[in-house]
């Protein structure tokens, strides 16, 4: 019998792409989704794109309730808990998105194991590992980096995805599953938006290139296209060596200006491209009356990279040049109209 996969979120820019993925390799996936009706536009365009479908089926599941859990579960040897409480506008309160992201973690993972999953592959994010007092000019992230959720600059988000990883592996430490998960950490996710679903992912190359940001916050963070993410995803659902590790979905870091830059060469046309980057006092003199600046205060002026040979090594996906994960994200901006040349 063809090995069943359940991906969580299977709507979303990284869950559709790790689906693709699946179902070429053969397995059969069933994909959790709050309302299958929506879902069934992720399915059609899997389908156009090349999918066999035949494979896939759709199951109702949220991450604030039991209901529909058991039947996600069922006869699933591998899960890749990928869904996660991410709105389009940050709560001011910290811990708005903690309980959504906590709990539903650990209704998949009880779910799950007791089901008898094999491996759960859970998507965390960078922002579980870079929120850390005094980092400094330059910040080499490793699988034991942890971000502080008390220190007083994060907020929502990278809370949220801190305690609910933290959750995840006191919960497997707990039970003795350690070897059963392992929790993968995308960096800045851009590539084609193949499915229509990369809204949010490509929310920030689109503000770059509308204009919305006339001189660049000095911030670096590692990128990866969503195809490599997929792929590192795919992979360490059946790597011996990934049981029980936290994998960096990474490649190449680059400042917010240098991203503009390659944008411009590609585009000449696009005139609201920042040219220059925005002083460090300034940034946080805006960020006291923008809340979409404040969420990267923790992350102003420091060179962030990743030490991520070892995943590499483990999955043999070796992430492309961050030009190219850049420029697929932009020709798909560009194609759906959320981006005008003109």
């Amino acid at each position: 019998m063809t090995d069943r996969v359940l991906v969580t979120g299977l709507s979303g820019f990284i869950g559709s792409h790790v689906a693709e993925r699946l179902l070429a390799k053969g397995y059969h996936v069933r994909g959790s989704v709050r309302n299958k009706a929506k879902g069934q536009k992720i399915v059609d365009a899997l389908e156009v794109a090349g999918s066999d479908v035949s494979k896939l089926e759709l199951v109702e599941a949220n991450l604030s309730a039991d209901a529909g859990w058991a039947e996600a579960v069922k006869d699933c040897r591998y899960i890749q808990h990928i869904a996660s409480p991410l709105p389009h506008d940050a709560p001011k309160e910290r811990e708005a998105l903690v309980p959504e992201a906590r709990a539903g973690a650990q209704r998949v993972l009880e779910h799950g194991f007791s089901a008898g999953a094999e491996r759960i592959v859970l998507t965390s994010s960078i922002a579980a590992m870079m929120g850390q007092r005094g980092k400094g000019a330059k910040m080499m992230l490793t699988e034991n980096d942890w971000s502080d959720p008390e220190w007083r600059l994060m907020t929502s988000y990278p809370i949220s995805k801190t305690r609910a990883e933290k959750s995840a592996w006191a919960y497997v430490n707990a039970q003795g599953l350690k070897d059963k998960l392992t929790t993968v950490c995308p960096g800045v996710v851009f590539g084609p938006d193949t499915y229509g679903n990369a809204g949010a992912s490509l929310g920030l190359l689109k503000a770059i290139m509308i204009g919305r940001i006339p001189r660049a916050p000095k911030i670096a963070t590692p990128f990866i296209d969503v195809r490599d993410c997929a792929a590192i995803h795919v992979a360490a659902m059946t790597s011996k060596e990934a049981g029980g590790r936290r994998l960096l979905a990474t490649g190449q870091t680059l400042w917010l200006k240098e991203v503009a830059d390659i944008l411009r060469v590609k585009y000449p046309e696009l005139k609201g491209l920042p040219k220059s980057e925005m002083p460090n006092f300034v940034f946080r003199l805006l960020a006291l009356f923008d809340d979409s600046a404040k969420v990267l205060l923790p992350d102003l002026g420091t060179f962030h990279e990743a030490d991520a040979a070892y995943v590499t090594t483990m999955t043999q996906v070796m992430p492309r040049p961050a030009k190219e994960a850049i420029l697929a994200g932009a020709e798909s901006l560009i194609a759906s109209g959320a981006v005008r040349l003109d």
